[in-house]
């Protein structure tokens, strides 16, 4: 399939260098933008274009991607002082694939919306092996028909599986990752204590991968960055924790019970203030055995 679009790519860190790469090599005319001129160059290098500002790339695209850390910055670069709606086309579907708020997401749509663009959140799943490989897991909210137009530029960076409204993608992945943190944190503990009474790691996972316990922190994170040492999934603390509050006050805006949540989330703030902002998330385990009495 060759992608006969242009888009404009705005966030190109480590998850949207490689999607934007794998469109131009799908095809498509990919108009890029980032604060960093590194991102902004291997760009250029895969054969895409860049523009001098977040507006500029957008006012040239049938298909505007958002890959970017949060609610205010997409706010930011759609409705701020040189916001992308003053000058987007009508018609464009803008794709928000960050992990934003999901009421605030609603929020925003009914601004692009009335600007004359329309809206999906379609944020992901998989990290950065999955941006590379095209194999992304993408929770789109919306609707279908919005959907059905990005579809194919979508299809290039993974599954796309439309999980309900405006919103409810960005609601999908703070709960996806909420569990994903408290699988990771419970893991590691669980893996320290049985490390500590003498039991091998690598023939730990191997059992537990075949019984009850496994999880992609068992099956994936433990034995590709932890075990090796190498902390280096591409995923940083600072945003996990992030998404893990997303999902905590949402559930506290619908009056769901979260007194679990809270204490995982209360958890990994600890190890994100020790860590620091630059931190990997699997480097919660060694920040946890380092703990060790």
């Amino acid at each position: 399939m060759t992608l006969d679009t242009t888009v404009a790519f705005i966030g190109l860190g480590n998850m949207g260098s490689p999607m934007a790469e794998r469109l131009v090599t799908a095809g498509a005319k990919v108009v890029g933008f980032d604060l960093s001129a590194d991102a902004r160059d291997r760009l250029t290098a895969a054969g895409g274009t860049t523009a001098e500002l977040a507006s500029d790339a957008g006012s040239q695209a049938d298909v505007v991607i958002l890959m970017l850390p949060n609610s205010d910055i997409v706010e930011s670069v759609l409705t701020g002082a040189e916001g992308m709606l003053a000058s987007v086309r009508p018609g464009t579907v803008i794709v928000d694939m960050s992990s934003s708020e999901p009421l605030r997401t609603r929020e925003l749509a009914a601004k692009v919306e009335a600007a004359g663009a329309r809206f999906v959140d379609a944020p992901v799943s998989g990290g950065v092996k999955g941006a590379v490989n095209g194999a992304l897991t993408i929770m789109v909210g919306g609707e279908q028909a919005d959907l059905d137009r990005v579809a194919d530029v979508l299809a290039v960076l993974g599954t796309p599986a439309h999980v309900g409204p405006i919103g409810a993608g960005h609601a999908l992945k703070s709960i996806n990752n909420l569990m994903s943190a408290a699988h990771l944190w419970v893991t590691s503990e669980a893996m320290l204590t049985g490390i500590a009474f003498g039991l091998d790691p690598s023939t730990m996972l191997d059992a537990i991968n075949t019984s009850s316990g496994r999880s992609g922190s068992t099956q994936v994170k433990w034995p590709n960055f932890i075990v090796p040492e190498t902390y280096n999934s591409g995923f940083g603390l600072s945003l996990m924790l992030k998404d893990m509050k997303i999902a905590t006050g949402l559930a506290e805006r619908l009056g769901i019970p979260h007194s679990v949540s809270d204490v995982v989330v209360d958890a990994w703030s600890r190890a994100s203030s020790d860590l620091g902002p630059t931190a990997d998330h699997t480097e919660v385990a060694k920040w946890l055995k380092g703990q060790s009495s």
